[in-house]
């Protein structure tokens, strides 16, 4: 693909590039080890986008009070997250791998913990390319067992409020990469509060409230819709750990906030394997899941669009 590379911004300035296609604007932070705005070991550092907006409404936006660049999910927008390579089999001072951060350090013999901040042994190398209407990120990793060459591109597509998010991972190492990824999501429609105001759709009804918090108190489930009860207090969450009870469905939900009329739907090319959801007082975050297995030499390919709309 053509285009520059981008220069990163000067010290204490978080590196950052601006999109639009004349409907949709968006501001994207861009990965840097030492200024980048995300620095934890959660989520994937590239295609964080710090806002969008279409029509004079804002679908992302910072979500949480504190904010510490390495803090596991001080983080904006659709963000993905790859389970651990190798975490398993490496002994505490060995390394482990997450796609899109790196090489990690595996500091003890606990079991791993996403929430938990790992010292980055091998931060890999990152280029990122930057035309008017998109951002292309590559991610290239060298490691004895897990290398890969990941590159993702967030689109904003012509004459249409739509974003598109392409990935394709490249497995350059020995071992096949078998792994999930997931889009955390963190909506924030309008900077609404979650609660009744809040409308999710999910692609199947008959879904699974096993294992869910809040329910029945400040969420329900009523066929294909999870809707709220009310406004979700300070530290309340409304969570499901597993909508589809391990079933398969077609990647397509929407998110819908009926006070401001704002709306997004999001599809996928790959079905969801796993379905969880969770929410806070400030964002709304559907999470589909998707399996992913690589052998060496060979590549996986995944897209998932986000098309905005008003009523």
């Amino acid at each position: 693909m053509a285009g520059l590379i981008i220069s990163m911004k000067p010290t204490l300035q978080v590196p950052e590039a601006d999109i639009t296609n004349g409907l949709v604007r968006a501001k994207l932070y861009l990965p840097d080890a030492q200024n980048g705005y995300y620095r934890g070991t959660r989520f994937d550092w590239s295609g964080v986008v710090a806002n969008l907006d279409y029509k004079g409404h804002t679908y992302h936006g910072k979500w949480f009070d504190n904010y510490n660049p390495t803090t596991h999910d001080a983080i904006i927008g659709p963000v993905e997250e790859f389970g651990p390579l190798g975490y398993g089999d490496a002994k505490a001072g060995e390394t482990f791998v997450k796609i899109g951060i790196g090489g990690l350090t595996r500091p003890d013999e606990k079991p791993y913990n996403s929430f938990k901040t790992y010292a980055i042994a091998n931060p890999g190398s990152w280029s990122v390319k930057k035309q008017a209407d998109q951002v292309q990120f590559t991610h290239t990793l060298n490691d004895s067992n897990y290398g890969y060459a990941y590159q993702k591109t967030l689109k904003l597509t012509k004459g249409k409020p739509e974003l598109v998010i392409t990935h394709t991972l490249k497995n350059i190492g020995i071992r096949p990469i078998e792994t999930t990824a997931y889009d955390h999501n963190f909506f924030v429609i309008d900077q609404q509060p979650t609660g009744p105001t809040y409308s999710v759709t999910f692609p199947i009804a008959g879904l699974s409230a096993e294992g869910g918090k809040g329910v029945g108190e400040v969420v329900n489930l009523q066929g294909n819709q999870l809707v709220y009860l009310r406004d979700l207090g300070k530290r309340e969450q409304a969570y499901f750990p597993n909508l589809a009870a391990g079933k398969p469905v077609p990647y397509a939900i929407n998110v819908d906030n009926t006070k401001t009329g704002a709306g997004v739907k999001v599809t996928g090319d790959r079905d969801i394997a796993r379905l969880v959801f969770w929410s806070s007082s400030t964002t709304v975050c559907p999470e589909p899941y998707i399996d992913i297995k690589v052998e060496p030499g060979k590549s996986f390919s995944w897209q998932i669009a986000y098309q905005y709309y008003t009523k």
